[in-house]
């Protein structure tokens, strides 16, 4: 199971200033991180895009993602980290193996020098870089992030594994390349435009997500029928992959967004208040789709 959260590079757009926009950027990060979503993807919305655009905000997600233990050795001084310091902490719970041949921790390393002999030293955290070897079927650089097993602290036992790091990913990549990906899972776009989700409506969803998803957001007064060109009275909620099955014409949806998207839900029904934030339409979201 794969779950995949999409924002636009212009997510930062209304912030006045760049502490502002960074600490919007770590509510986003927390926000995947408190749903376990496996994947962070920046897709890119450049019309939109004020001051602080895509480079910055996947460099401030990716540092936001990163370990505490390891950001000073994965992050030089750069100009768009000049105010992570207002960053909520992640506190991100240690992903745990399971069976004999698997137990222990996972934690994300840096291989800091890469020996002769086959082993290299990692620092994963610990009070210091630690020797390991590594595994026959792997090739490591210097700098390289790699997945380190941590069995015993006392005494201490670990191994390089040959899986992806554990943690939130942070990538950047076209929002239709995502959305193509095998293990996307159902695709959700998260718009006011869409159906309002109901508690029965969420029932039946239950059983579609567990297997993965793949949910989209806008960004500060431009939502994803503006980015993507679509007329948002031309949306049918109703039309999603279960809905249609017998060529039903039905739906008055553009092209593209029904190639894009199995279905368009609108998690905030009867909202309160005139505008939901990207973060906190995440929050929303992602609670509902976390629910079994």
């Amino acid at each position: 199971m794969t779950r995949t959260v999409l924002v636009p590079s212009s997510l930062a757009r209304e912030s006045r200033d760049k502490r502002e926009a960074t600490r919007k950027l770590g509510y986003v990060a927390r926000a995947a991180t408190i749903f376990r979503a496996d994947r962070l993807v920046v897709y890119p919305d450049r019309s939109g895009e004020r001051r602080w655009g895509g480079g910055f905000v996947r460099t401030v997600l990716a540092y936001a993602a990163t370990p505490p233990y390891l950001r000073k050795e994965a992050w030089e001084r750069r100009d768009e980290l000049e105010y992570v310091g207002v960053l909520p902490p992640l506190r991100a719970v240690a992903q745990t193996g399971s069976g004999s041949d698997d137990s222990g921790s996972l934690r994300q390393g840096i291989v800091t020098e890469v020996g002769s002999d086959g082993r290299v030293r990692v620092n994963c955290g610990l009070q210091h870089p630690v020797s390991l070897p590594v595994p026959p079927e792997m090739a490591v650089e210097e700098g390289e992030r790699v997945t380190i097993r941590v069995s015993s602290r006392r005494p201490l036992r670990a191994r390089i594994v040959d899986v992806p790091p554990p943690g939130l990913a942070v990538e950047e990549s076209e929002l239709d390349t995502t959305l193509s990906r095998p293990d996307a899972g159902v695709r959700i776009a998260a718009s006011r435009h869409g159906e309002e989700l109901t508690v029965a409506r969420l029932g039946e969803l239950a059983p579609r997500v567990r297997d993965g998803f793949t949910v989209a957001f806008g960004a500060p007064e431009r939502g994803l029928p503006e980015i993507l060109g679509v007329d948002p009275p031309r949306i049918d909620p109703r039309d999603d992959t279960d809905a249609v099955t017998d060529g039903d014409s039905r739906s008055h949806t553009e092209p593209d967004a029904q190639t894009r998207f199995d279905l368009w839900l609108n998690t905030v029904p009867n909202q309160g208040s005139d505008v939901v934030r990207t973060e906190e339409a995440m929050f929303a979201t992602l609670a509902c789709l976390n629910l079994e």
